[in-house]
């Protein structure tokens, strides 16, 4: 079972991630150790070449491991990432993106995950994320 609801999650996106609100990103599923988040299609978001940007996919896969973390640990603001990479396998199509992310181990302080982001329209895997996030005492 998630420490954390979806409602909150979501609301901590609201009130302390404006980034977020000005992207309409949203928490969709959420149980423990694995997320699915949703980043509407913008035309903001398109970089020269007519792709998704790359800040953008990297933004969501973030968030969703953020997700991720407070699934497993609660409300604890302060989990924060330390190692964050991502490989771009192919350009996004201009579709809602959805990011599902799941634990790959966690410990005391660290917890590693990683992040698929896909495209709503194809369903093709556009990005693949790992990352690990510090945990406070």
């Amino acid at each position: 079972m998630s420490q954390i609801s979806i409602d909150d999650f979501n609301k901590i996106l609201t009130e302390e991630m404006p980034w977020a609100v000005d992207t309409k990103m949203t928490l969709e599923k959420i149980s423990e150790g694995e997320a699915v988040m949703r980043l509407p299609y913008d035309k903001r978001s398109i970089r020269p070449g007519g792709s998704i940007s790359g800040p953008h996919m990297m933004m969501l896969a973030d968030a969703c491991m953020y997700a991720v973390v407070l699934s497993l640990i609660g409300k604890v603001k302060l989990a924060v990432t330390t190692n964050f990479n991502v490989n771009f396998l192919r350009k996004p199509t201009e579709s809602d993106l959805i990011a599902e992310g799941k634990i790959i181990k966690i410990g005391k302080r660290l917890a590693i995950m990683e992040v698929r982001v896909m495209t709503t329209v194809e369903n093709k895997l556009v990005a693949h994320a790992t990352g690990t996030y510090s945990i406070p005492n």
